[in-house]
């Protein structure tokens, strides 16, 4: 099958990643009328719960990637921290988005020269990999600040603040410094936080949803909320722009999500995700094509559809650890559209589900 051929319903996607996005866009494709089939290391994916059949296997099981690649028409992503290496080894994979997206959003630090070889702008930032190098980065970019690690890490974690109530100098000094490095980052003085979600179609056509004004707590998304703050609307043309130069310059195909501080002097790049975003749930029912539609239909070749709002205003909430627990109370409000991801133990700091309201005059 040629590589921008569209590829029709009743065929198999394969999804890499077994949680909640998987399982969304599980749930896109079947709609769709193809056929779904995950691979996760986990045996009990919950978005096996949703395919047609699951590969439980490690991510370097070669053999297990070719079989699951020969099984599938086109093969995407739900996470960005697959290994690189092993999907590289399997020379008859269409998969979308392509490797280069993925080796680019693993890494903090070439993320970050990514988007400023890109135009973008960064909050000030310095590589580290040990506590010399930090107390040089600080010294240099200033504190507050944010020490990262280059890999891994999310939500929240493989984090630690500096200055103004943040990580204590014994704390800083018992970091154990990973081999890949961490990389430091000033503060920024922001107004807001938006994400900008587009959607790159094969044919290189780009469509953009109605960017979300974001609020966290203790590093978590807690909500997501559209339309945004004018502070926001007037950021956003340019925040799309070099969302547009990433795409082009990856040759990306499907969602791809940039997630920008509002500040003083225009949008600061914070980070990117090669993959469709929870900051964008709330499109199922707050646009006319969700992002999970949308990412289904760039990968199989088909023509994007419309990202317009479907109401006035559009609230989605995180349903973070035990605050899944009052579903019955959501299930009785009218306005509420529940979405439970079926994830047995309940954590602090777990997201469990997501609510989303449309206002819809």
């Amino acid at each position: 099958m040629s590589d921008h051929s569209v590829i029709p319903p009743g065929s198999t996607i394969g999804i890499l990643g077994g949680g909640q996005l998987g399982k969304m866009l599980a749930t896109a494709a079947a709609q769709l009328g193809y056929r779904v089939e995950i691979y996760s290391p986990e045996p009990d994916s919950i978005a096996a719960d949703v395919a047609a059949h699951s590969t439980v296997a490690a991510w370097d099981d070669i053999e297990a990637l070719e079989r699951f690649a020969r099984e599938c028409s086109v093969v995407t992503y739900e996470f960005e921290n697959v290994p690189v290496a092993p999907l590289a080894a399997i020379k008859d994979m269409v998969l979308r988005p392509g490797l280069r997206a993925l080796e680019v959003a693993q890494d903090r630090l070439a993320e970050k020269r990514f988007a400023e070889d890109h135009g973008g702008r960064p909050a000030p930032f310095a590589p580290v990999a040990n506590a010399g190098e930090l107390e040089t980065a600080m010294k240099s970019i200033g504190t507050p600040g944010i020490l990262k690690t280059c890999r891994e890490g999310y939500d929240g974690k493989g984090q630690w603040r500096t200055g103004n109530g943040g990580a204590s100098d014994d704390d800083l000094a018992a970091i154990a410094f990973p081999e890949t490095g961490c990389i430091y980052e000033g503060f920024v003085e922001f107004e807001s936080e938006f994400s900008v979600i587009a959607c790159r179609a094969l044919d290189g056509s780009i469509a953009f949803y109605d960017s979300a004004e974001n609020d966290h707590e203790g590093g978590i998304l807690s909500r997501s909320t559209v339309p945004a703050s004018m502070a926001i609307v007037a950021q956003v043309e340019e925040a799309r722009e070099l969302t547009r130069q990433i795409a082009d310059a990856l040759d990306y195909v499907g969602v791809l999500t940039i997630e920008f501080f509002a500040t003083a002097n225009g949008p600061v790049f914070n980070e990117m995700a090669p993959r469709v975003h929870n900051s964008g749930h709330w499109t199922i029912e707050g646009a006319v094509t969700s992002q999970f539609e949308n990412h289904i239909r760039a990968i199989c070749g088909l023509p994007l559809g419309d990202t317009a709002l479907a109401g006035k205003r559009v609230v989605m909430d995180n349903l973070i650890g035990e605050a899944a627990d009052g579903w019955v109370e959501i299930l009785a409000d009218p306005q509420a559209a529940l979405h439970l991801y079926g994830k047995g133990q309940v954590r602090e700091g777990r997201k469990m589900g997501h609510v989303t309201r449309v206002e819809r005059t």
